[in-house]
């Protein structure tokens, strides 16, 4: 493929093609619903000659980051891709690859925890990632999947970051909804790419030492420190990356968040992942009633982006979180953290709305939005109180 092309694909089949154009040489994969068509299809670039590639069949998702683990720290571009329990089960790998700084990309699609036994989305299983020193994106749709997956190989691979990268989507909503996507042409995506070889291993047979041996407390605290140091500092590699990406590709990743009219916006709806664009239609039709309102779609989750989205609430009163994951007895894990973001710039002047919604799969719409909006603004709901809402009524 050495041109631009229009294709149909799910969000799943999206993951599969930019992983094959990014030239991955290692694949680790364990099947589970609703991600595993993206490591079929991977598998049949792989048998039919598209993709040079080894496919690791492994027994379980902690296997399959293990292997990933192996064969990044030996220098290969490494790919893997889970769901929901299989996330679970592969957690402690994943502690493993971001501690030992491995540029590993891995895919998510995301899927409710049980019991009991749940297929459709919930954002749960995702935030079990908050804290574990990957770069996390969340992709609103099939295209930005496929974008932040091409991203995710150069931010991972920067000799500054070398971490663990994230992309993530929604089951179903966006896994299996197949849509247009623009793929680019093979040349783009090498020029755009580094070449695998040059990563430099962790593990170099002339230079033998050990990885995850014991160390001294003091040293453990170091390395947990230069975690910190590498995530706080890879907004500005994300940021430069999505700047090249955009001028690439012609789609705006010049920014970690996308604003939509928030330029004058007094109330401004954040959301994260496929129901950001049922917020965003919401946004249009209360503008034409003459509300100032926006949107933001939370793109990158870690590092949290905390000036960008401070520079698109500037003018706002009031900030409406939808979550699709919380926290029990606190509330949504979005206006958690935005609570928090506030409060540590003392921008107190501004009212935070905590609308739980979708969970375990459940539909949201844009007249959920709508009717949240008004019920704020007639003073019905209060700011800093978990509300629940499912099909258009409180629960």
């Amino acid at each position: 493929m050495s041109r631009r092309e229009i294709l149909i694909l799910t969000g799943n089949y999206a993951i599969a093609y930019a992983v094959k154009q990014a030239r991955v040489e290692v694949i680790a994969a364990y099947p589970i619903t609703p991600q595993t068509t993206i490591v079929e299809k991977l598998d049949e670039f792989i048998e039919n000659g598209e993709l040079d590639a080894k496919m690791i069949r492994v027994e379980s998702e902690h296997s399959a980051m293990g292997a990933a683990i192996g064969a990044s720290a030996a220098g290969a571009r490494t790919f893997t891709a889970t769901s929901s329990h299989g996330l679970l089960y592969m957690y402690e790998n994943i502690w493993w690859a971001s501690n030992c700084r491995l540029p590993i990309v891995a895919a998510y699609v995301t899927r409710t925890i049980g019991p009991p036994w749940n297929i459709w989305t919930d954002h749960q299983d995702f935030m079990t990632l908050r804290d574990t020193g990957w770069i996390l994106f969340f992709a609103r749709n099939a295209q930005e999947a496929y974008d932040l997956i091409i991203q995710a190989f150069k931010i991972a691979e920067d000799p500054s970051i070398r971490l663990p990268v994230g992309v993530t989507i929604d089951a179903f909503v966006t896994s299996h909804t197949a849509e247009p996507v623009e793929v680019l042409g093979q040349d783009d995506i090498d020029k755009f790419l580094p070449d695998p070889r040059n990563i430099k291993p962790l593990i170099d047979v002339d230079e033998p030492y050990s990885i995850g041996n014991l160390p001294t407390a003091e040293d453990h605290y170091i390395l947990r420190k230069d975690v910190w140091n590498a995530l706080h500092n890879s907004i500005n590699v994300i940021t430069r990356v999505g700047e090249e990406y955009t001028r690439l590709s012609g789609r705006d990743y010049s920014r970690p968040i996308e604003c939509y009219k928030c330029e004058d916006a007094e109330a401004v709806f954040i959301s994260m992942g496929a129901m950001a664009g049922d917020g965003m239609d919401a946004v249009d039709i209360l503008r034409e009633r003459g509300e100032k309102v926006g949107h933001i779609s939370l793109r990158l989750f870690r590092p949290y982006p905390s000036e960008y989205i401070l520079n698109a609430i500037e003018n706002a009163k009031k900030v409406i979180t939808f979550s699709r994951a919380y926290t029990p007895s606190r509330g949504g894990i979005l206006a958690e953290e935005i609570l928090s973001l506030l409060y540590r710039v003392g921008r107190h002047d501004i009212e935070v709305y905590d609308i739980l919604a979708g969970l375990a799969g459940v539909e949201v719409s844009i007249e959920d939005y709508i009717k949240v909006y008004n019920d704020v603004k007639m003073g019905i709901l209060k700011p800093f109180k978990p509300i629940f809402i499912r099909g258009g009524e409180y629960v």
